[in-house]
């Protein structure tokens, strides 16, 4: 369809001219544009928005990216609330290197858990009963945080609001089935950065909270406690907005689409099948273990890191500890952006290229930030760290979406899971224990990262091809149409269950980057 998205019939309503300095958008005539839908954004044929504008509340899919970011950033909030505030518990609570470092494994171990049953929760239930629920639940929890008297309780609070950040699979797949392919990177990365982000706001927002109690009166042992019902509250103010405004794809909510029979009902052991079976799975797992991971243990180690190391105010160090997760804001978009500018001229196979360059910049990084020995120093190299694995993260989430249509949500939860995992496996070998400092496990970690980003060489895609290697030439068997269609079997096909996957084909031919202009499309029979 060779259709001028500006013209009458394209679906541009509610996007003006003016708008697109505030909105990035889809172009290329190869995706095709609903001409019938009616939504406030043109739309691809999946109903997919092929238009990012930041300013615009249309809905359904820019309400639901407000949605998203918006109750990540408040878990987010929640489970790093006590990092900035640890100067002050540890004194009333007692607590040891070691608590204190099994504290923060706690806090990020608890998610790897929910995290997988998040991704099964969005392919099977949608992702607005997800989001909801869990951010609902994990409320309770966070109140808890007021009770604790010791060591233990500290410790198993911190591990059961952790569950919460498994709001960032509902956030991720929840995008991936608004917004079109080729936009995609820079709609994860923006969603995922500016709820990441909430690991710097915590940073600003605890001890001013912690600052305005006391000052009311209250004992600072007394105030900690007080402070941790500003988090409570947005749990369960953000859990009302994502029942009552949110709707799981573009037509409705899933459960209303599946019984009219516009949407299949799925099996899980079919869709779990697909997802670890993909070899491509599992080393993402291990990559955003070494991005979004070591971003998460940082969180933990930097407040306290400054406030030992250089002798600083608790606000102070709070505040220099922000600007790391504050960089979400743009870095983690960034990455994304980038993933998507590859994209266009490169494929598949400039993301990759992409995640590798981002992640081993923020690899080296990290090494210069062990070594620095001024806060100057130390200071800037932990800026270029934030950015450089956080732009990784949003690199990452450029390429998840097209690992497989059928499995997102496993493969989106999996993946998170693996970002926890790789920050409990980092503060578990170099900040619980007095064998390092902790500027040398930060030296170590960094070197971590880098040999860990390696294996994203391996990733090969038979229609896009690798970063060293082009799209393999078995011909109908190198097409977007098999690699998707091939996730159902011939009886599922017969009943017509794979439309969505030879839809979501037909949109992701951009991936093969400049060879689109010439390449011919493969017929949808060949499935």
């Amino acid at each position: 369809m060779t259709e001028k998205e500006n013209e009458p019939g394209s679906s541009m309503h509610g996007v003006s001219a003016k708008e697109q300095a505030f909105a990035f958008s889809v172009t290329s005539p190869t995706i095709p544009t609903d001409p019938t839908a009616k939504f406030a954004l043109p739309v691809d044929s999946e109903h997919k928005a092929k238009v990012f504008n930041l300013l615009s509340f249309a809905k359904p899919h820019m309400v639901t990216f407000h949605l998203s970011w918006l109750s990540f950033l408040t878990c987010f909030i929640s489970t790093f609330a006590a990092a900035p505030l640890v100067p002050i518990i540890r004194d009333n609570l007692n607590l040891t290197k070691s608590d204190i470092g099994n504290a923060g494994i706690a806090s990020v171990s608890g998610s790897i858990f929910s995290r997988l049953v998040m991704g099964a929760v969005c392919d099977l239930l949608g992702p607005r009963y997800g989001c909801a629920f869990l951010i609902m639940l994990s409320a309770p929890t966070v109140f808890c945080m007021t009770f604790v008297s010791s060591a233990g309780g500290y410790i198993a609070v911190r591990f059961m609001i952790g569950f919460s950040l498994a709001t960032f699979v509902s956030c991720q797949y929840w995008m991936s089935t608004m917004f079109n392919g080729k936009i995609i990177g820079l709609v994860n990365g923006t969603a995922a950065g500016w709820g990441n982000m909430g690991g710097g706001a915590t940073q600003l927002l605890m001890p001013l909270v912690f600052e305005l109690i006391k000052h009311a009166g209250a004992t600072p042992f007394t105030a900690w406690r007080i402070a941790f019902f500003i988090p409570g509250w947005l749990h369960v103010i953000m859990g009302i907005l994502v029942l009552s405004l949110g709707q799981d794809l573009p037509d409705g909510n899933l459960s209303t689409l599946q019984k009219k029979g516009d949407v299949p009902k799925d099996k899980f052991s079919k869709v779990l099948w697909y997802a670890i079976t993909n070899y491509r799975t599992w080393i993402f797992v291990l990559l955003y273990g070494m991005s979004l991971g070591v971003e998460l243990t940082t969180d933990n180690v930097i407040a306290e890191y400054f406030f030992d190391r250089f002798d600083l105010k608790l606000h102070t160090a709070g505040t220099i500890a922000a600007t790391f997760g504050m960089a979400n804001i743009f870095a983690r978009p960034m990455g994304g952006f980038l993933s998507d500018m590859a994209a266009r001229r490169f494929g598949m196979r400039g993301r990759l290229w992409n995640l590798y360059i981002l992640q081993t910049l923020g690899g080296l990084f990290c090494i210069w930030l062990g070594r620095a020995n001024s806060l100057s120093l130390s200071i800037f190299s932990m800026i270029l760290f934030s950015i450089g694995a956080q732009a990784a993260c949003g690199a990452t989430f450029g390429i998840i979406p097209f690992i497989s249509r059928r499995s997102l949500g496993v493969i989106s939860g999996l993946t998170g899971a693996g970002g926890n995992f790789g920050s409990g496996l980092t503060q578990l070998l170099f900040f619980t224990s007095s064998k390092y400092s902790t500027a040398t496990g930060i030296f170590y970690m960094g070197i971590m990262i880098v040999a860990c980003t390696l294996p994203v060489t391996l990733v090969h895609f038979p229609q896009w091809g690798s970063m060293f290697f082009p799209a393999s030439k078995h011909g109908e068997k190198c097409s977007e149409e098999y690699y998707y269609g091939s996730e159902w079997d011939e009886e599922e096909t017969k009943k017509g269950l794979h439309h969505g996957s030879l839809k979501f084909a037909e949109n992701s031919r951009s991936e093969r980057g400049r060879r689109i202009g010439s390449a011919l499309s493969p017929p949808t029979s060949a499935v």
